[in-house]
């Protein structure tokens, strides 16, 4: 059996830790939440950044590895809290669904950054 791809810190920081701003009809961004009181902890941007520096995005990385498994989305916690169930998500995710199916285009990319895609 291969070993899975390694995480790709580049891919990381331009296409998957950009998602974590995005804001969503009806639903916090995921960052307000994890930015404080949950055990997948984002760092805190200081006031007047809009965006994490190379530092801080190395620490969210890490809390990320966490929650992912190299090689397998379907078995990666970053994708199936916030995917509908229906979809292959788990029952409850406190801060909403922000994903009704896995052919939504945030979650391919994290998909694919999982996979080894760059």
């Amino acid at each position: 059996m291969a070993a899975p791809p390694p995480l790709d810190f580049e891919v990381f920081r331009t296409r998957v830790q950009p998602i974590f701003l995005n804001k969503r009809k009806g639903l916090a961004r995921c960052y307000v939440c994890h930015s404080q009181g949950t055990s997948f902890r984002l760092q805190p941007l200081t006031s007047g950044r809009s965006f994490w520096d190379e530092a801080e995005s190395r620490r969210n990385f890490e809390a990320v590895r966490r929650l992912v498994v190299a090689g397998n989305p379907q078995a990666s916690r970053l994708l199936t809290m916030p995917l509908a169930a229906d979809a292959g998500g788990v029952a409850f995710h406190p801060g909403g669904r922000h994903w009704s199916s896995q052919d939504d285009p945030e979650w391919q990319i994290i998909a694919s950054w999982l996979r080894g895609g760059k």
